[in-house]
């Protein structure tokens, strides 16, 4: 099964070249994924093919017109849910980036100037999604991200299926740290767990630092995440000795200061 992302646009060509390499790319020449940039300006009436104009109310900025966006809307056969890109909208997450990979068709509205007349969010029944708590300049950007974190999670695409079982925010933890070649760099040495060849260890050492890390540094997180009683056992232990503080009787390096 392939995916077919329709995306309504006055920068068609922006879109094409954001998503010309990379596992977009490959899904593509695979067959897997296909993306149909679609230009709202083909759906104008008047000579200069105008998308937009000044905000009922007043205020600065140019609003979207809802007119074209509705017709390029409805020129598209029926299937799938819609998207408005807006700063308004819920965050973009891997769970629904794993959801577009197992569909058919989503179609994508991308947002320029001030924004989207409101009634073509109701006329197309459509979700606001946004990449995150910032401002583009339009949604062509944010469509292109959101389909690469899809296309890479469309079975097929990714060379070895595992390289992905991992990554942050799969399990709603973070990622680990990775290392490669030199084992050593400047004082900084790759931790011996990973030369050791000891796969169960590596696993654990893995999962503990997923753990870890997502502790630190998204703890919302956690709320959601598939825990088993070890994994609560390991984040107790964190808490505790993070409420602990350090032993004063340690050195910088964790290491006991001779007495």
């Amino acid at each position: 099964m392939s995916l077919e992302v329709r995306i309504l646009t006055v920068f068609p060509e922006l879109v094409e070249r954001a998503l010309a390499e990379g596992m977009a790319r490959i899904a593509r020449e695979q067959g897997l994924l296909e993306v149909r940039p679609v230009n709202i300006r083909d759906f104008t009436t008047d000579v200069h093919r105008t998308t937009d104009d000044s905000p009922y109310g007043g205020g600065a900025g140019m609003v979207m017109m809802v007119e074209p966006v509705v017709r390029a809307w409805r020129s598209l056969s029926p299937g799938g849910r819609t998207y408005v890109l807006s700063a308004k909208g819920r965050p973009f997450t891997q769970e629904l980036a794993r959801t577009w990979a197992g569909a058919e068709t989503v179609t994508l509205v991308c947002g320029r100037y001030k924004g989207v007349d409101e009634r073509v969010v109701d006329l197309l029944d459509a979700e606001e999604l946004s990449l995150g708590d910032f401002v583009l300049s339009g949604g062509e950007l944010a469509a292109a991200v959101m389909i690469d974190a899809a296309a890479r999670l469309i079975p097929g695409v990714l060379g070895d299926p595992r390289s992905g079982a991992e990554d942050s925010h799969e399990d709603r933890l973070l990622g680990y740290p990775d290392y490669t070649r030199p084992e050593e760099f400047e004082g900084r040495r790759v931790p011996e767990v990973l030369l050791g060849g000891h796969h169960a260890r590596i696993a654990a050492w893995r999962r503990e630092r997923r753990l870890e890390t997502t502790w630190k540094r998204r703890p919302e997180l956690l709320g959601g995440a598939d825990l088993t009683p070890k994994d609560r056992e390991f984040l107790d232990r964190l808490s505790r000795d993070s409420e602990r503080g350090p032993d004063l009787q340690d050195g910088p390096a964790g290491q006991r200061k001779e007495s």
